[in-house]
């Protein structure tokens, strides 16, 4: 824990171990990025990780094809001097891993969230913690017409958050309730009844399981709440009620003129869990690793 409190600087070479491997990676562009080899010898105990590399790029057109996005050479400064070496970040391990069968992804996973996931780092430039949260969706099989609506949700409840902070209102129960109030006027159901009709359970989140349009239009109403609540300098929790109510108010008139174009209803019985989710109401990834991803943006749970 100690190595995650100092803030690392641009070009610095490190070297940490997985299970006695040595693993490279340099600070570039104010966050972490790991050799490839390195990562792909450790994941898969062989001795030619570039070899490796080329191999299974032949044989996954998808990994192929993103290779140069998810990649970049940089210089690692050595005992023996600077090598141009292939790294990845974040994002990039985790489509590697689904490429790649290996018994050690989930330990390799616990790993990284220790040594990639610097909370200093996000605190200096919040568009880390984004672009990690981004990568975990993707690993976890998000579509990208999803994540492109989740990442700006995420956003708009946290400046909804801290404007109710600032406007008297209390973390827990008031919470809550006005959250509720959005949900009735923009969906016509309260949070609860959303996630029954997607039958989740208690611990499943109800963003994580909405529609790109669903999560739409919920930003809508609590952006629409944020300035109706500035504009009537809303205090205290009736008023920020009244906020609430006529910021749903605007994204369910919005809802109403998508479904009357569309002939069809948008509260969808639609989610995203996996099969092991539905059986087990547990998490793809370590409990860390998705708590380090929720802490790293700020924002609370939800439902």
């Amino acid at each position: 824990m100690g190595d995650q409190q100092k803030m690392a600087f641009e070009g610095e070479s490190k070297i940490d171990l997985f299970k006695k491997k040595e693993i490279r990676k340099v600070f570039d562009n104010s966050e972490w990025w790991f050799s490839v080899k390195d990562v792909i010898e450790a994941l898969v105990d062989t001795p030619d990780g570039t070899r490796y590399v080329g191999d299974l790029r032949r044989k996954d057109e998808g990994l192929n094809a993103r290779y140069s996005e998810i990649t970049r050479t940089l210089r690692f400064q050595s005992k023996s001097g600077a090598q141009n070496t292939k790294f990845t970040n974040i994002e990039g391990i985790f489509r590697l891993m689904q490429s790649v069968p290996s018994k050690r992804a989930e330990p390799f996973k616990k790993w990284l969230a220790k040594v990639g996931f610097e909370r200093v780092q996000e605190i200096q430039d919040p568009q880390i913690a984004i672009k990690r949260a981004m990568a975990i969706y993707r690993a976890k099989g998000y579509p990208e017409s999803w994540i492109d609506a989740r990442i700006p949700n995420k956003i708009a409840r946290e400046r909804l958050e801290s404007e109710w902070s600032q406007r008297g209102i209390q973390v827990g129960v008031q919470y809550a309730i006005l959250t509720n109030a959005i949900s009735e006027e923009t969906f016509g159901v309260t949070a609860t009844e959303h996630k029954s009709m997607k039958g989740l359970k208690k611990n499943h989140p109800l963003r994580d399981n909405m529609t790109p349009i669903e999560l739409t239009l919920t930003t809508l109403a609590e952006q629409a709440t944020v300035e109706i609540a500035r504009v009537r300098d809303a205090q205290g929790f009736d008023e920020n009620k009244d906020a609430a109510i006529s910021g749903g108010k605007i994204a369910g008139n919005a809802r109403a003129q998508i479904e009357k174009q569309t002939q069809k209803s948008v509260v969808s019985e639609e989610n995203y869990l996996t099969e092991r989710q539905r059986k087990n109401a547990s998490s793809d990834f370590p409990a860390n690793l998705q708590k380090q991803i929720e802490d790293s943006l700020n924002v609370t749970q939800d439902d």
